[in-house]
């Protein structure tokens, strides 16, 4: 008999995947935990233009990253930190403190966990830090550090 998996099945499938089972394994199992349904044309259908949706969905996903990307692309950001007589920071700057200050400046809400720093920011300078959107899009935004005493 073939199945529509609805869910993932250890060592049958995964999601949305046509399997063929034996039937009392289908009936049994799968259909009374609702993990597959039986692949009728309808189902089928419906699995196809569930699909279709879903692709659609990442394509608008993409997008709006790529959009998002192209406005922050050229822009930067400033920062004042406390220093010392060298320029040296007292601690570092991190990434939450970049999103809060790209959110303030730049009007632009994004996570903190989706910035990626090289290596610390301890002194005054000019950084830059990779900003990944979406897993197609990754933007740099140039972060300008100035020390205050």
């Amino acid at each position: 008999m073939k199945v529509i998996l609805i869910e993932d099945v250890k060592s049958l499938g995964k999601k949305g995947e046509i399997v063929n089972v034996n039937d009392g394994y289908a009936r049994n199992f799968l259909f009374k935990k609702n993990l597959g349904l039986e692949a009728t044309p309808k189902n089928l259908n419906d699995l196809k233009l569930k699909n279709a949706n879903e692709e659609k969905q990442k394509q608008a996903i993409y997008e709006q990253a790529k959009e998002l990307g192209e406005s922050l692309k050229d822009k930067s950001v400033t920062l004042s930190i406390k220093t010392g007589g060298s320029g040296k920071a007292f601690g570092s700057v991190s990434t939450k403190e970049i999103a809060e200050k790209i959110n303030e400046q730049l009007g632009f809400d994004i996570d903190k966990k989706k910035m990626t720093l090289d290596s610390p920011i301890k002194a005054e300078g000019t950084y830059s830090v990779s900003v990944k959107l979406h897993p197609k899009v990754t933007v740099d935004v140039k972060v300008i550090v100035e020390g205050k005493d």
